[in-house]
């Protein structure tokens, strides 16, 4: 019986198109015609290394009702033609509610942003030319004005993020020295970047003051006269809170501290608020407002609540940006041109608060009203019903968050909608979504895939409403 079984693998086998005809088949050559030949050829290689793993690998029922032809294997030959072809770093659409996905690229760039940085990137531009004086410039002249003017700061510079921010300041102004931080504040955020191994790495000395979830400013004091100190480091707890029996030093304090006993105080931000949100239920603090208080350096992010590209911008005494500037590690961590056209166009319109509520992407979908995500869940719903078929579409009540690593614990209230079908389950809608030409990434919850509003565009509604039709035409075997 083993012995048949051998056999009629070996049978199966032998059934197999040769590679030369499937590739020379009129049905392969009339859908890729404009592919690169080599893409063509190693799709089919691989649909028909599966092909044997399959039959070598299935069992005796599973190859009884097994059959294959021509036509089947350049339709999985195909399938995977055309993922070859696609971009690794391509478009999704955002259904989560999450409005800073880190997962999913972070802030969207303003329409003003990404045609300023097509412009640039396909062009070539003034990144260290001075037209003015007809000789080379500097890349940090570029945005450090606007920053400087948003945030009330003496001067600023720009890196390529906010962990790079850090450790260049540590770097240039307190390497061999000691630097305070709170234990309450030695964070680590996503990929492992942990305050404390970045000050080892930039070669400082981390003086820790205080407990976990109490400090004072007498343990700041306490360390500052015991040692000498070169920087007192307050960082902003973004990614997290403490709540119960708490106390934390606020910046105002540690800056009175840092005059009377002449040490520099920095202050690491985190997430880049330059609009007040106070006004739309978010607690968080501006960099105006930390500027404001005198701290000697503000760091921050120029992909979270910003709104811009992933940059780490520095803001604050000129005296200070100097030194980083001129240290090795600057050219190090440096941005582009691309980067820099991304945050200078972004930048520009923090000019006009109001326009920057109405045009930054991320800022839009804060302020978005829970009326506004109900009016927007009614026009997709519309839309979603006339596809037919059992899929049922209900508006209610849910909550949005801003992610990234910021604002915790707060949640923005809205509505979203909720899909059941019986026709397929929660897990395979969500899975199907997300294997669309352009996936579609949402959410499951009490066994009802979520779809919220507030983070699409205009732009995703009709490829929302495209792969629930071509769902549906599946499901029918259309």
């Amino acid at each position: 019986m083993e012995e048949d079984s051998i056999m009629d693998k070996q049978a199966l086998l032998r059934k197999i198109p040769k590679i030369d005809e499937l590739i020379n088949s009129e049905e392969l050559q009339s859908k890729c015609d404009e592919i690169p030949s080599w893409i063509v050829l190693e799709s089919i290689r691989e649909t028909i290394d599966e092909l044997r793993s399959f039959i070598l690998e299935g069992t005796e029922s599973v190859l009884e009702s097994f059959k294959f032809d021509e036509f089947s294997i350049i339709e999985k030959a195909i399938v995977k033609i055309r993922e070859k072809q696609q971009n690794n770093v391509r478009r999704i659409i955002n259904a989560t509610g999450t409005i800073l996905h880190t997962n999913l690229g972070r802030a969207n760039l303003s329409e003003r942003a990404g045609f300023h940085v097509q412009e640039t990137a396909s062009a070539y531009s003034t990144l260290e030319y001075n037209v003015k004086e007809g000789k080379r410039g500097s890349r940090h002249d570029l945005v450090s004005g606007l920053v400087a003017k948003i945030t009330g700061a003496e001067d600023a510079m720009v890196v390529n993020n906010n962990a790079a921010a850090v450790l260049l300041c540590l770097s240039a102004l307190a390497k061999d020295k000691n630097v305070v931080v709170s234990r309450g504040e030695l964070v680590e955020i996503g990929g492992s970047f942990r305050i404390p191994e970045i000050m080892e790495l930039s070669g400082s000395n981390l003086i820790e003051v205080g407990t976990t979830n109490k400090t004072h400013l007498r343990d700041y004091r306490k360390a500052a006269l015991d040692r000498e100190v070169a920087l007192m480091l307050k960082v902003h707890t973004s990614n997290y809170k403490i709540v119960g029996f708490t106390q934390e030093v606020e910046i105002e304090e540690l800056v009175e501290l840092g005059k009377e006993l002449e040490i520099p105080i920095i202050y690491d931000l985190g997430s880049g608020l330059l609009c007040n949100l106070e006004p739309y239920g978010i607690h968080e603090p501006t960099v105006q407002e930390t500027v404001a208080s005198g701290a000697d350096l503000v760091l921050f992010s120029g992909d979270k609540l910003l709104g811009g590209p992933q940059a780490g911008i520095i803001a604050g005494k000129k005296e200070m940006i100097a030194a980083m500037k001129a240290h090795q590690l600057a050219r190090v961590i440096r941005v582009d041109k691309m980067t820099l056209a991304a945050l200078e166009s972004t930048l520009r319109t923090y000019l006009d608060m109001e326009t920057a509520k109405a045009e930054i992407p991320i800022l839009s979908m804060i302020t978005m009203t829970p009326a506004t995500t109900k009016e927007n869940a009614e026009k997709l719903v519309e839309r979603l019903e006339e596809i037919g078929g059992d899929f049922q579409f209900e508006i209610i009540p849910g909550e949005s968050q801003i992610g990234g690593g910021s604002t915790p614990n707060q949640f923005i209230k809205g509505f979203v909608i909720a899909c059941i079908s019986n026709s397929i389950t929660p897990d395979n809608l969500e899975k199907n979504l997300r294997f669309n030409d352009i996936p579609i990434i949402g959410r499951i919850s009490n066994d009802r895939y979520i779809i919220d509003p507030r983070t699409l565009f205009n732009s995703d509604y009709d490829s929302i409403v495209n792969a629930f039709k071509k769902i549906w035409n599946d499901i029918n075997g259309k």
